[in-house]
């Protein structure tokens, strides 16, 4: 999530909840933005976050990584809030038959959350027109 936003930017779908996953949305993110400058990673102090694997990967990508205190997941609440609603909304409404399924629905989910949910802490507009918004401020 972009926090300037509230945009998803990166997410990634495995049967595992490992380092490799944590890899792959953060690449699908770095890359959709073309490989940006001055980057801040924040997150938990989960083992993904912290293995060695991840970190050179923020390392070699010129990125910051920042965690939230131990304990203190108020650091983090726009993921968690993020997930609550997504988990409440999408996936814990519906039974899915395979990984793809699944991946649709995460994927609808995502276009919706950032083109049509307006949030009040962005002055209730969505993460897409609040990009939009700072792209045209910077033409």
């Amino acid at each position: 999530m972009d926090l300037f936003s509230r945009k998803i930017i990166g997410w990634s779908i495995s049967n595992r909840h490992d380092v490799d996953l944590t890899m792959k949305a953060f690449e699908n993110a770095y890359f959709d933005r073309g490989e940006p400058e001055y980057v801040l990673f924040h997150s938990d102090r989960g083992s993904k976050y912290t293995a060695l694997t991840f970190r050179q990967m923020l390392e070699r990508c010129n990125v910051v990584q920042s965690f939230s205190q131990k304990g203190y997941p108020y650091d983090n609440a726009c993921m968690e809030s993020f997930f609550h609603h997504m988990k409440r909304e999408c996936i814990n409404r519906k039974s899915f038959r395979n990984q793809d399924e699944l991946r649709l629905c995460c994927f609808e989910y995502i276009n919706r959350y950032n083109s049509k949910r307006p949030h009040s802490s962005l002055g209730d507009y969505t993460p897409d027109e609040i990009e939009q918004f700072y792209m045209e401020r910077q033409e």
